[in-house]
């Protein structure tokens, strides 16, 4: 069995953290085991899941102290030998490539999830890295062809350098489930309801604040409508705030951060990602598996859609009213038609337990080769000393 060093950063609930996990529980783990190595104020390790499946958790100090945070990954990379260190942190990635260079890791893939947008503060940061992020890599991956372009440049992507691994999702789990449905929206009281849903991080990167200027109008042509939002972010207060000065208390129905979402796909009958910028958002992928219409920004890339009829782009330009129309219209006639899209969903390439298997497929290949490579190195030495 080969274990592999994962390098999560801050590993949270959301994307990131399904991503890889969906991945890690559908690989053959008698073959490739993972070692998690976080931050320690992630809030989202699923620590009993990992060491049932026989992984491992590492926790680092914080990326904010950089130093620290590179001493730490190096003594655990130095001591434990790995064959690969798979990167998951975008332009980050260049502080693991580098620890995974000097302690002599061979196999290095650095992989791309997200992107940036001129409004989010991280982004002069992530601008500066991105030109040395392929630096001291083997490989280069991402989860999509503009996340890959993104970070790796077109003529890398163009010259097929880039592996493509696209976000996943348990598609027996996402199906829709009417019962389901009627018993969670008996239990939260929105049996009658239009209920609009938002699951994500309260940040300026999802927009949250504008979901609110977006329901507000909707509330205004459609009386029965709910929203729905699950999640937690350094813009709740701010959230809570824009609310009560819409006095719409009553209208939403704010749950915090959970893990138990599925039921609540089952419930609403819309969902709405407005972001300023995604790589290829998880949500979006699990929602229209359970039957819902999607409504991107545009800022969101086309692929995150899998099925056509279901993903409807709309710019950040567009005035709320807009947005409300388009919503409302496509919801109230998708309600009459909804069905279970899984396997849709699953012909299109985004299944965890079929795409599991394809990542069990590289590791291995790349391994195989890097065995074969060391055997020719090994028969040269031995001729030069002849």
């Amino acid at each position: 069995m080969v274990r592999i060093a994962v390098i999560m950063g801050k590993m949270h609930s959301g994307g990131k953290k399904n991503l890889v996990m969906e991945y890690y529980r559908h690989i053959d783990r008698s073959k490739i085991q993972f070692d998690f190595i976080c931050d320690k104020d992630s809030n989202a390790i699923p620590m009993e899941e990992i060491e049932l499946l026989g992984g491992s958790v590492y926790q680092v100090t914080p990326y904010q102290n950089i130093l620290g945070n590179m001493k730490d990954i190096y003594a655990i990379c130095k001591k434990n030998k790995y064959p690969i260190i798979h990167g998951y942190n975008g332009t980050m990635n260049i502080f693991a490539m580098f620890i995974g260079f000097v302690s002599g890791i061979p196999i290095r893939i650095n992989e791309s999830i997200s992107m940036a947008h001129i409004s989010d503060k991280k982004t002069v940061f992530k601008n500066i890295l991105k030109p040395f992020s392929r630096l001291f890599s083997t490989h280069y991956m991402a989860n999509g062809e503009t996340c890959g372009r993104w970070q790796f440049g077109n003529r890398l992507y163009e010259l097929g350098k880039v592996t493509v691994f696209k976000t996943v999702i348990d598609t027996k789990k996402s199906t829709y489930n009417i019962a389901e449905r009627e018993l969670t929206r008996k239990e939260f009281g929105i049996e009658d309801n239009i209920v609009i849903g938002h699951i994500g991080r309260l940040t300026e990167q999802k927009n949250t604040l504008f979901i609110i200027d977006i329901f507000s109008e909707i509330l205004k042509r459609e009386s029965k409508a709910k929203l729905l939002i699950i999640g937690d972010g350094n813009l709740r207060e701010k959230m809570i705030k824009k609310i009560e000065e819409y006095h719409l208390e009553k209208q939403v129905l704010y749950l915090g951060r959970r893990e138990d979402i599925q039921q609540f796909y089952n419930a609403m009958d819309c969902f709405i990602l407005p972001s300023l910028y995604e790589g290829l958002p998880v949500v979006g992928v699990e929602a229209e598996t359970c039957g819902l219409p999607m409504f991107f920004s545009t800022e969101i890339p086309q692929e995150s859609s899998p099925c056509d009829d279901l993903g409807c782009f709309i710019g950040l330009d567009q005035s709320v009213e807009v947005w409300a129309d388009k919503i409302l219209n496509k919801t109230v006639f998708n309600m009459k038609i909804r069905k279970d899209r899984s396997e849709d969903v699953k012909k299109t390439g985004f299944d965890s337990a079929i795409e599991g298997r394809k990542l069990q497929f590289f590791y291995e290949k790349l391994l195989t080769k890097e065995m074969e490579y060391i055997h020719i190195s090994e028969v040269m030495k031995r001729k030069e000393l002849r």
